[in-house]
C-alpha cells in the first residue's frame, strides 16, 4: 500500500517536492512539543495550490491521513506526525500577495511569517496586531490553526479578530472561500470555526488578514513587585480603572532573571515579579493614562517603576519577554511550557496554588503570561534523562490546566490542544458537547484523515479517565511515541 501510494505522489510532485528517506524526515517528526516524535510516511513540499489539492485527493481516495504543517513552532504536538500518513507542508507557500493600504488588508499565503506581515506594511504605516512570541519563525497558516494571540491581543484581539477571509481546502480537494472583505457577512460563521480547528477541517492556502495603522504613540511601564500576588491583583487594578493596555505582561522571579541573564533588558533581577503594561494611541491619551498607571501600580504595591525612555528602551523592554521561553531553557535540561487562562480577578490566587503544586511536585515553575487576559504559561523545568521526571512533570501540567478549569478558565489561550491537553477536553466539556464537536469534524471530514487524533477526545476515552479517577491510577497514551 505504501509503495504503492508514495508512487501517485511521485506522478503528483517534482522529486524535490516530495521527501521519503528517515534523513530527510526526522526535521518533521515533531513540532515544539518534542516529547512525543514519529516519522511520517513521507513529507509533501507542495509549491501551487493545485498540487495541494490533488494531494488531498489522492489521500482522501487511499484512506491516508494528513497533517498540515506551518514552520513547526507549535507547542502542543498539533503537528505530530502519524506512521502511516503525510505531512503536507505549507512552507513553500510564503508570498505576500497583495496590500490594500486603503483598505487595510494584507492578503497572504499561510507559510508567511507573521512578521514578515508587519515587516511588508511597515511602509504604509500599517501593521499585522496579533505576534506570538514567535513571531519572527511562525507562520499565518500555523497562526489561523492555533487561534494564536501574542502580547497585544488584550487590546487587539487574537488571530480571529483579525482576520476576513481565507480560502481552504477539504480533504475531497474542494476549495472554499469563507468570509469576505467586508466587516461581516451572511449565513454561519465558518471563519470563526476554522480558525482555531488545529488542521482537524480543512488545509489554509490563502488569508486575508486586517491591518491597523500604527499609534501615534506607544509607552511601555516596568513595575516590579515584592510579591507575585499583588503583581496578579495590580492587573485586576488596572482593568477596573478602566485602562485597556495594548500589552499588559507578567513575569516571576525565574523568568525574570532568565530573560535578563539572555536579553540584558534591565530588568530587576531582584523583584518577585513584574509587570510590562504597555499603553497606546493619541500623544494626549498616553499622556493622561500614564499618570493615572503610575498612581494604581503605586497602591497596588508596585516597589519601582521604571517607564521607557524612548523607542528603542520600550523595544528592549519586550524583547526579553519575547526572549523569556528560549531564555528558560539556560535554567534547565528541559522545560514544559502549559497554556491556561483564567479569569483575571483569580489571578492571585491561581499562582499560589501553582507555587503549591511546583513545592508538592518538587518542579520548578517559572511564569510567564499574558497577564491581562489571564493567559497562563507556567515553564515546568524538569531534566528528561532522569526516569520517570517527564511523567512526572505531565502530571503536573495537568493539574495545572484543571486548576484553570476549576477557577472558571478553560485549558488553551493560544496553543491549542493538539494531543498535550486531549485528556484535560475530557474535564472541560461534557459528552454531549464533544459530541456535537465530533458531528463537525463528520461533517468536514467524514473519513477522519485531516489531523486525526488531535484536539477532541474519543467519547470511550473520556469514560476510562472518568473510571481511573474513581478507582485511582493514571491513564497512559499508549499509542504516542515518546522520546
Amino acid at each position: 500500500m505504501n509503495a504503492d501510494f508514495l508512487d501517485l505522489l511521485r506522478a503528483t510532485l517534482p522529486e524535490h517536492a516530495l521527501l521519503v528517506e528517515p534523513e530527510d524526515l526526522h526535521p518533521y517528526e515533531c513540532d515544539g512539543l518534542s516529547a512525543y516524535r514519529q516519522l511520517p510516511m513521507a513529507v509533501c513540499l507542495p509549491e501551487t495550490e493545485a498540487q495541494v489539492q490533488q494531494i488531498l485527493k489522492l489521500c482522501h481516495q487511499n484512506a491516508v491521513p494528513v497533517v498540515a504543517r506551518g514552520a513547526g513552532t507549535g507547542l502542543s504536538g498539533g503537528a505530530l506526525p502519524l506512521g502511516n500518513g503525510v505531512i503536507l507542508s505549507l512552507a513553500r507557500f510564503k508570498n505576500i500577495l497583495s496590500i490594500d493600504a486603503e483598505a487595510r488588508t494584507a492578503k497572504v499565503q499561510p507559510g508567511v511569517r507573521n512578521l514578515a506581515i508587519s515587516q511588508a506594511a511597515a511602509p504604509y504605516q500599517l501593521y499585522y496586531a496579533p505576534d506570538p512570541s514567535s513571531q519572527i519563525a511562525c507562520t499565518i497558516g500555523g497562526n489561523v490553526a492555533e487561534n494564536s494571540g501574542g502580547v497585544h491581543c488584550l487590546k487587539y484581539g487574537l488571530t480571529v479578530h483579525n482576520l476576513l477571509r481565507l480560502r481552504v481546502i477539504t480533504i475531497e480537494g474542494e476549495i472554499l472561500e469563507i468570509g469576505n472583505e467586508a466587516l461581516d457577512s451572511a449565513g454561519y460563521d465558518f471563519l470563526a470555526l476554522l480558525t482555531g480547528s488545529e488542521g482537524m477541517l480543512a488545509v489554509t492556502t490563502e488569508v486575508t488578514v486586517k491591518l491597523l495603522a500604527k499609534p501615534e504613540r506607544a509607552q511601555v511601564i516596568l513595575a516590579a513587585f515584592d510579591d507575585v500576588q499583588k503583581a496578579g491583583q495590580a492587573v485586576g487594578d488596572i482593568i477596573s480603572a478602566g485602562i485597556i493596555p495594548a500589552g499588559l505582561e507578567m513575569m516571576d522571579t525565574l523568568a525574570i532573571q532568565a530573560a535578563e541573564d539572555f536579553v540584558h533588558a534591565g530588568y530587576p533581577c531582584d523583584a518577585a515579579a513584574i509587570l510590562l503594561c504597555e499603553l497606546d494611541g493619541l500623544n494626549e491619551e498616553v499622556s493622561e493614562q500614564m499618570l493615572l498607571l503610575h498612581d494604581i501600580l503605586k497602591s497596588s504595591g508596585a516597589t519601582s517603576l521604571r517607564t521607557a525612555v524612548d523607542e528603542a528602551e520600550r523595544l528592549k523592554f519586550w524583547a526579553g519577554r519575547k526572549a523569556a521561553f528560549p531564555a528558560v531553557g539556560r535554567l534547565s535540561p528541559d522545560y514544559y511550557c502549559m497554556d491556561g487562562t483564567i479569569p483575571r480577578r483569580k489571578l492571585p490566587e491561581v499562582l499560589q496554588h501553582i507555587s503549591e503544586l511546583s513545592a508538592e511536585y518538587g518542579l520548578r515553575v517559572a511564569n510567564v503570561f499574558h497577564a491581562g487576559d489571564g493567559n497562563l504559561h507556567p515553564l515546568i523545568l524538569y531534566d528528561a534523562n532522569i526516569p520517570g521526571e517527564l511523567e512526572r512533570t505531565e502530571e503536573l501540567g495537568g493539574k495545572i490546566l484543571e486548576l484553570c478549569i476549576a477557577a472558571g478558565g478553560t485549558i488553551t489561550g493560544e496553543h491549542g490542544v493538539g494531543i498535550e491537553k486531549i485528556d484535560q477536553m475530557c474535564s472541560q466539556f461534557s459528552a454531549p458537547e464533544l459530541a456535537l464537536f465530533h458531528g463537525i469534524k463528520q461533517a468536514w471530514d467524514e473519513a477522519r484523515l485531516l489531523n486525526p487524533g488531535k484536539a477532541v477526545p474519543e467519547l470511550h476515552r473520556c469514560a476510562e479517565l472518568g473510571a481511573m479517577h474513581v478507582h485511582g491510577g493514571q491513564l497512559k497514551h499508549p499509542e504516542l511515541p515518546r522520546f
